[in-house]
């Protein structure tokens, strides 16, 4: 036997989620599409549960060489806020919180080169493509955080520490408390982007990107993801669960205020 994993086997858990779709070269390079029925993601409470395993069993599996993010259509736009119950409950927001937590903490415990491929709209969980190395995005995408303020709640879930950690506190603030549209251009130019291609290029750059990674030892990439996200997942490890917990507060309040309002 010659030692060496095979790439090419297509394990369990890229089938076991239902919006995530897995594939994975024989080169190792694994591309990981959010979608909803093979359309853009109408994210859920499911995929909150569920992205804690997913994001678990990429960065455990050792065959992964390169992870490519992105989204079907968009990268993600819609979410189903009915789908989460009750987030004025202590018991349903402390699931929420773990879940917040865990999978932030499993993204960024992927330890392989992780590039993000952004097209559309990128207007929830950015913080899910802001801990990849890379950020490709089509020149018609645009980064949004939909969710939140605007919304009555808190922006704890990690958009605050991702979002600053790229761009800058104080440009991430005045973004997150009066949150509009800002084009690819625009987060390449505050940092967040790295390569602004033609709409629809941007998996294919990735690709091409994954393939100048590949071309060095394995552990050499494996210790520079490593080394690169360590000051991020400190951040993340510190801030986010805090985060969470605010949200958690502020979302009770809006429910006691929106039934204040229906009495």
């Amino acid at each position: 036997m010659s030692g060496q994993s095979n790439t090419t086997a297509q394990p369990a858990y890229f089938t076991k989620f239902a919006h995530l779709r897995m594939n994975r070269a024989a080169d190792g390079v694994l591309l990981v599409e959010m979608h909803t029925h093979g359309g853009p993601i109408t994210f859920d409470a499911t995929d909150h549960e569920q992205f804690v395993e997913a994001f678990y069993e990429i960065g455990r599996d050792r065959d992964n060489k390169v992870v490519i993010l992105t989204g079907v259509g968009d990268y993600m736009a819609e979410i189903n806020f009915g789908s989460f119950g009750n987030v004025g409950d202590a018991n349903v927001w402390s699931k929420v919180h773990d879940e917040g937590t865990q999978i932030l903490e499993n993204i960024a415990n992927i330890r392989v080169p992780l590039i993000a491929a952004i097209e559309g709209r990128a207007h929830i969980h950015t913080e899910y493509a802001l801990l990849a190395n890379v950020i490709v995005a089509g020149r018609g995408a645009t980064f949004n955080d939909l969710p939140h303020f605007a919304g009555g709640i808190v922006p704890g879930d990690g958009i605050f520490t991702t979002w600053s950690y790229r761009a800058g506190p104080g440009r991430t603030e005045a973004f997150l408390l009066d949150p509009q549209p800002i084009s690819a251009q625009t987060a390449a130019d505050w940092g967040v982007v790295s390569h602004v291609v033609e709409d629809g290029q941007a998996v294919a750059k990735a690709r091409a990107l994954a393939q100048l990674y590949l071309g060095q030892p394995e552990v050499t990439r494996r210790n520079t993801r490593i080394h690169f996200v360590q000051p991020l997942k400190e951040r993340i490890v510190r801030e986010v669960g805090y985060g969470l917990a605010l949200e958690g507060t502020s979302a009770s309040a809006l429910v006691q205020q929106m039934m204040a309002k229906a009495a």
